[in-house]
């Protein structure tokens, strides 16, 4: 993944967040974000933030706190040199069955061929 993309799959989790807190804590907030992002996607996310930010500054932030905050327990979570082993062998493992698939191999018999 991109940096770009990254960030916006960030942001889109961050409001889905931010609407389940709202959800329970604060409804008239949260059905005005719902109505926001029905009509704002947040699959641009600078340009989501910005236009939210216009409206309703304290959400954005609160959107880009979570946001930062759901990147950080992410990056704990991920140990980068075991996905990187995790991918490289899966990568080994689909390449081998392939050529498995691929490969015609021969067979002990060598009179399999038909004459005539």
């Amino acid at each position: 993944l991109r940096l770009l993309q990254l960030m916006n799959y960030f942001t889109y989790k961050a409001v889905r967040t931010v609407l389940t807190q709202l959800y329970e804590m604060n409804p008239p907030s949260y059905r005005w974000l719902y109505n926001f992002v029905a009509v704002n996607k947040p699959t641009d996310g600078k340009l989501f933030l910005r236009a939210l930010g216009k409206e309703r500054q304290e959400l954005a932030e609160r959107v880009m706190i979570t946001r930062l905050s759901l990147y950080g327990k992410w990056i704990k979570k991920c140990d980068h040199a075991k996905m990187y082993e995790k991918i490289s062998n899966e990568n080994l493992e689909l390449m081998r069955e392939r050529l498995m698939e691929t490969v015609i191999w021969p067979t002990d018999d060598t009179n399999t061929e038909k004459i005539g």
